[in-house]
């Protein structure tokens, strides 16, 4: 089978048409990077849109979950097991202690245990939940709803009722929007699928302020943002905010999936047995993961590699023809061509020349490498953009 070979028999796909066509098949990754199945090396700087953040195979990762899935996979809710428990402390330490943790699968869960904590702490007639124009919080029916990309919408429509969305970055919207039907307004700090647009101080600062006068949850989507990838542990933390709820997933588990909820104690109690719950969570398989990967990611500083790598990574972008603009924090960059400039007719070039990056707007790059990208594979990533966009004009 080769790279591009994804059917078994004639033009039949084993897979749901939710994806379009794969490019490339992917066979083995390390570090940086990628393999397919014609044996075409490949760097990777999206890294599963911000997964694998310590790199493909990580050693460390590797061996925990193997050593895991060699003494207990999986156990009933009913039941604790150790490597859960530690890893649930571990994550209420990062986010600065006081807090209780709900495990599931992946960023689109977490919101859906968010957004029902939301609506059980406001109560009947107190359900809204803010969120803001160009966010995204996935793709299952509530997290979709809480997306503010009408589009993505329409053929799911009637979407459930009780959410409202706002101008990002604009504090009089979100001012008048936080009335008394509202129990949570929920944000990203970069909005990532968005454009990489980060959120400004004032309006991080102002909208902390609107909830804490209004009695309304603050709730941060750090699904993208979260684990060093901004060079803070979570992107909320460039902003000196104190969030009541924290969502979380991708570089959790370095590939394993994996997300999770974190509220803070007095919010959390609002949950009763039997309120939210996964067949899979908190299981010691992917809480192993989990663990070993916030565990080796402190060794390393994490937050400190994607600030310093960031900057230099930014640094050489800019100096490039046909980059307007490098936006984002830490390694979570949105970079801004030219006029006239295809993100996607780029994105397809940087592919054929072994590049993975993706086109996140019709006008940007998103360039999410993992924290552990050498200074060698970033000059060796940037000379590639530069070959490409020398082939096009604007």
């Amino acid at each position: 089978m080769t790279s591009h070979a994804f059917t078994t028999t004639g033009n039949y796909c084993p897979y749901m048409p939710v994806f379009g066509p794969p490019q490339v098949m992917f066979e083995r990754g390390l570090g940086t990077e990628l393999w397919d199945t014609d044996g075409k090396r490949y760097l990777d700087f999206l890294c599963g849109i911000a997964v694998t953040s310590l790199g493909h195979s990580n050693p460390v990762v590797t061996a925990a979950i193997a050593e895991q899935a060699a003494t207990l996979m999986h156990v009933s809710n009913f039941f604790a097991n150790p490597v859960a428990t530690e890893t649930a402390v571990l994550v209420d330490r990062l986010l600065g202690g006081g807090g209780q943790v709900f495990f599931c699968n992946s960023g689109a869960e977490a919101n859906e245990a968010a957004i029902k904590l939301a609506r059980k702490f406001g109560g009947r007639g107190r359900h809204t939940v803010v969120s803001a124009l160009g966010s995204f919080h996935g793709r299952t029916l509530a997290a979709l709803a809480a997306t503010g990309q009408p589009a993505k919408h329409e053929p799911f429509q009637p979407m459930p009722e009780g959410f409202k969305h706002v101008v990002f970055n604009d504090i009089n919207a979100l001012d008048a929007a936080v009335d008394t039907s509202v129990a949570a307004v929920l944000l990203e700090v970069v909005q990532g699928e968005g454009g990489v647009i980060p959120a400004s101080l004032e309006y991080m600062k102002c909208a902390e302020q609107i909830c804490r006068e209004r009695g309304v949850l603050l709730m941060i989507d750090e699904v993208q943002t979260g684990y060093g990838r901004t060079g803070t542990w979570f992107g909320f933390d460039h902003y000196e905010i104190s969030p009541d709820v924290v969502i979380m997933a991708k570089a959790m588990g370095n590939g394993m999936p994996i997300g999770a909820t974190w509220a803070k104690r007095e919010v959390a109690s609002v949950f009763k047995p039997g309120d939210h719950g996964s067949t899979f969570s908190g299981t010691a398989i992917a809480t192993s993961a989990a663990k070993a990967t916030i565990t080796e990611m402190q060794r390393l500083n994490a937050p400190q590699m994607a600030s310093e790598k960031g900057a230099s990574l930014t640094s050489l972008l800019e100096q490039l023809p046909h980059v307007v603009s490098v936006r984002g924090r830490g390694l979570l960059l949105g970079v801004e061509l030219a006029v006239g400039i295809d993100a996607k007719d780029v994105q397809s070039q940087l592919l054929t020349n072994g590049l993975v990056a993706n086109a996140v707007t019709a006008s940007a790059l998103r360039l999410a490498p993992p924290l552990t990208v050498s200074e060698q594979e970033i000059r060796e990533a940037v000379t590639i953009i530069a070959q490409v966009l020398k082939g096009f004009t604007s």
